[in-house]
């Protein structure tokens, strides 16, 4: 099954910038700051295709937490999608690319996946979910460091951010953030 996504990816958790798990002048990161990490992933696609099936314009959220002291680290994860189902499949790392079954929670144990539909919009740093997620995060953090994430990859360098505001109560995570860390970067996933 052959895909590609391209376009531009936005993270925040509840880690102090700059998050430990990014890689920092080509430094390998480490633990989450508090232990637990939790937040949310985002993904707007502006060109891609599965297996012929459009993807463009789609885009995709996923709210997170993991333990780094549980065996493993398994993630529980809730993947709110709007778009083709494709996108989902790709994202959970079931239509396989190199890169996509690199990303920690297809490659670590999961202890609950859930997928939805949902109606995302999408604006500059700011990202919404209905009336169960708010996002926005536009601030970069003061650093001379180069700053580079897994899930968008560590071949380039992105941006470390500063959330404005992070509001999640998406009926399996309830949590609000604000002044923890962020990060910026277009992606570019294949099969």
């Amino acid at each position: 099954m052959s895909f590609r996504i391209a376009g531009h990816y936005l993270e925040v958790c509840n880690c102090e910038a700059i998050c430990p798990c990014r890689r920092i002048n080509g430094v390998p990161g480490g633990r989450s700051t508090y232990g637990v990490c939790f937040g949310a992933l985002t993904w707007r696609v502006a060109e891609g295709q599965a297996d012929g099936v459009d993807l463009s314009g789609s885009g995709a959220v996923m709210t997170f937490s993991y333990d780094d002291d549980e065996i493993g680290s398994p993630w529980t994860l809730v993947l709110h999608v709007d778009g083709p189902a494709e996108l989902g499949e790709i994202l959970l790392g079931r239509r396989g690319g190199e890169h996509v079954l690199e990303l920690p929670w297809v490659r670590k144990p999961t202890t609950s996946v859930e997928v939805r539909e949902a109606e995302i919009e999408f604006g500059a740093g700011d990202i919404r979910v209905g009336g169960e997620i708010h996002v926005r995060a536009t601030e970069p953090y003061r650093t001379d460091a180069t700053v580079s994430c897994i899930v968008p990859g560590h071949d380039r360098f992105g941006t470390e951010l500063v959330n404005e505001e992070v509001v999640v109560d998406d009926g399996r995570f309830s949590f609000e953030l604000r002044g923890t860390c962020g990060f910026e970067r277009d992606f570019d996933y294949s099969s």
